[in-house]
């Protein structure tokens, strides 16, 4: 029972030995750079095994669905907007963005792009429910990773350690509400929600604790 509560009430980024001193620096040590991409590469991969689970997609592809149907535009143009949307939140947060915020918006597609192919595609109901699970994890874990690395987050993620500074509330929390907003506002605009949406909505921060709890304990 003590560990869970220790990763439910984690409310930092931790400050390892690796990790960058200014989010804003693009020549950072190799070691920050390899956890990087490693983390980016970990979230893609979790993001595809959701997609693949067909049982749902991730929260803000629900809002950028939902815009889509409203505005009559690609689901690629308004996963651009939401994005531009999410970055221009940053500014009364006082978030910066970095080589991380780069990133994590090339990397991540190409992850999933390449990965989409050979990942499984499970048939049966209970299968699917244990993948999307697993995305989830991965994702967490990932997201630990990489915003440890301190060089600069993805919009969303940033919108997340923005409020966290803001309300000093455990990241957990903050990344739950972040999540189950987009999903509300998305299904309301008409995007499609599934289980495999929930379990991302609900778990999502949670996992991302865990992934930090993770790197600060076993990566220092």
């Amino acid at each position: 029972m003590n560990f869970f509560i220790t990763i439910l009430t984690i409310k930092q980024i931790p400050n390892l030995s690796w990790s960058s001193n200014d989010p804003f620096n693009f020549k950072p040590k190799l070691k920050t750079f390899i956890y990087l991409l490693f983390g980016l590469i970990l979230f893609g991969l979790g993001e595809t095994l959701l997609i693949t689970a067909n049982q749902g997609v991730s929260p803000w592809t629900v809002l950028a669905q939902g815009l889509s149907f409203q505005l009559d535009l690609s689901i690629g143009i308004t996963t651009f907007i939401v994005s531009i949307i999410v970055l221009f939140l940053w500014f009364p947060l006082k978030q910066k963005p970095g080589l991380g915020t780069l990133l994590n918006v090339i990397l991540i597609s190409i992850v999933i792009d390449l990965s989409t192919p050979i990942l499984p595609y499970p048939k049966t109901f209970f299968y699917q429910v244990v993948q999307s699970l697993i995305a989830v994890l991965i994702v967490g874990i990932g997201s630990g990773f990489y915003l440890t690395a301190n060089l600069g987050p993805g919009p969303r993620d940033g919108l997340m350690t923005g409020l966290q500074k803001l309300t000093n509330q455990p990241i957990a929390l903050i990344r739950t509400v972040i999540e189950v907003t987009a999903v509300v506002i998305g299904f309301y605009l008409g995007g499609v929600v599934g289980i495999g949406t929930l379990l991302f909505a609900f778990g999502i921060g949670p996992a991302v604790s865990l992934g930090i709890f993770i790197v600060m304990k076993f990566f220092k």
